[in-house]
């Protein structure tokens, strides 16, 4: 079976785009270089051995002679710079006209609605603001009256944060529900991206958001992607972390949510041991008998989540290291008949002013043991990534975008 596996280590930026002053960013935005200087150098030898350090200049991972894989960095070409776009342009699917974003909240029209319709009673926020911070700010008045905290942040979002215990999950999932429903009728003015799920636990003082309890409501693909094509060729597609709710399902055949890193790095090991089949969590969209090709798509949020929306330099960098770490198990099992694409969706620099994402420029990593590995250039779109899959499962793909091998 030819397999092709798609890494995507979130907020891995690269380096600032021409265009990064038009979205808020400082043209000295580089994740990757900036976490490696001010963590003191990252210890990534199996990145190194792709050839990570011959993409720029890396404190830590030095360039190498002979690079097992192909490197390069991308371009996002797509108006915007979070990980909707980020994914949908690496899948072939590029968006000319941005989400909407809300640096001054939600109109006083939307929110009005959600309310009525939820029957929540009132809602707290509605202002730009990191998630850790916003439910510091206003979860014990949430706890104490029930109402959901809203905030968005510089990406078109719509958050709705709940305390666990004064909400149900399942209560925050249909007002979340509600609230796609509610944008999606409003879609020519409220154009809006994502409603993302935050349950969060603890006490007073020690909230802590639950990870593998986040969902992402996005709006539908606007058009097919390399996975829908792969799933019209017989194939199997195997959306690991967030990558089924970034699609809304679309083109996913098999499909699990993640909780961290090491829980995505684990499956991924298993996606290629063939192993998936025994996990309590996977969802299965469609049975394909004797599948001739595949895709992994695996997304790794920590390094986005956890450390580059928190600012945490040293979070960020040890989360690089682990993932590297994964690495050394994953490159043998990758055969004649795979090829691993390691990659970003948009950047997301801890080391600069703000928590928001950044306009940036993404790694690229292309290896089959088999292949010969070549310096890729600067590329002008993600979407060459979904050329290049389709090129190795031998599928068709209406894409803009130039292969990788």
């Amino acid at each position: 079976m030819k397999r092709a596996i798609i890494l995507v280590i979130d907020g891995l930026g690269a380096g600032a785009l021409p265009d990064a002053a038009k979205y808020g960013d400082i043209p000295q935005c580089n994740t990757l270089a900036n976490v490696a200087k001010l963590s003191g150098g990252l210890n990534l030898p199996n990145l190194e051995k792709l050839g990570l350090g011959n993409i720029m200049e890396i404190q830590g991972v030095k360039p190498c002679e002979m690079p097992l894989a192909s490197f390069g960095t991308m371009k996002e070409k797509s108006a915007g710079k979070d990980t909707t776009t980020g994914h949908w342009e690496i899948a072939g699917l590029i968006l000319e006209t941005p989400f909407k974003t809300y640096p001054h909240g939600f109109p006083e029209t939307i929110i009005n609605e959600f309310i009525k319709r939820t029957g929540c009673g009132g809602i707290l926020g509605n202002y730009p603001a990191s998630g850790t911070a916003v439910i510091s700010e206003l979860g014990d008045e949430h706890v104490k009256t029930g109402k959901p905290i809203i905030y968005t942040s510089a990406d078109s979002v719509f958050q709705i944060a709940c305390h666990v215990e004064a909400v149900p999950l399942e209560i925050l999932y249909k007002w979340c529900e509600i609230a796609r429903e509610l944008l999606n009728e409003n879609a020519e003015e409220h154009n809006v991206c994502r409603v993302i799920a935050r349950p969060f636990e603890g006490k007073s003082g020690i909230y802590k958001r639950i990870s593998a309890a986040r969902r992402d409501y996005s709006v539908k693909p606007t058009k097919a992607t390399i996975l829908n094509e792969i799933e019209q060729n017989n194939g199997t597609v195997i959306g690991i972390g967030k990558i089924e709710d970034i699609f809304v399902k679309s083109g996913i055949t098999h499909a699990i949510h993640t909780g961290s890193n090491k829980e995505g790095l684990e499956l991924a090991l298993k996606a290629l041991n063939n192993d998936l089949a025994g996990e309590k969590h996977l969802l299965v969209y469609k049975e394909i008998e004797n599948p001739e090709i595949s895709l992994i798509f695996n997304n790794l949020v920590d390094t986005d989540m956890l450390f580059g929306h928190r600012n945490d330099v040293k979070g960020f960098a040890a989360a690089l290291e682990e993932i590297d770490s994964y690495l050394e198990k994953i490159i043998p099992l990758i055969t004649k008949d795979d090829l691993l694409i390691i990659t970003a969706d948009h950047g997301c620099d801890p080391t600069v002013c703000g928590t928001d994402h950044t306009r940036e420029k993404v790694p690229v990593l292309v290896y089959n043991p088999y292949l010969e590995a070549k310096n890729l250039g600067e590329r002008e779109t993600f979407a060459d990534i979904a050329l290049t899959v389709s090129k190795w499962l031998n599928i068709s793909c209406e894409n803009a975008g130039d292969s990788l091998i």
